[in-house]
């Protein structure tokens, strides 16, 4: 599918609403501009959401880790087998 765009004074593109339902498209989508020998690219940006701890949230995290060392604590150690013998 091909567009013409316009760029406002501002620097401001706007693609087409046919265009923007083909590409799955929506408002707040963030796109990469790159350019490459044939122009310029536009291509969807993958973003992932990130979470910052706060220092509750890393005691969450802390209490967690000790409930998790008393179970392993409690559980007996299991013995390990020898590997079967192998024949040279």
């Amino acid at each position: 599918m091909k567009a013409t765009l316009t760029i406002t004074s501002r620097g401001v593109v706007t693609l087409p609403a046919k265009l923007r339902q083909t590409l799955g498209l929506k408002a707040d989508d963030q796109l990469i501009a790159e350019t490459v020998p044939e122009g310029l690219l536009l291509r969807p940006a993958v973003t992932l959401p990130i979470e910052l701890y706060t220092p509750g949230r890393e005691r969450e995290f802390d209490r967690a880790e000790a409930e998790l060392a008393k179970v392993l604590a409690a559980k007996p150690a299991r013995k390990r087998r020898a590997p079967p013998a192998t024949r040279r």
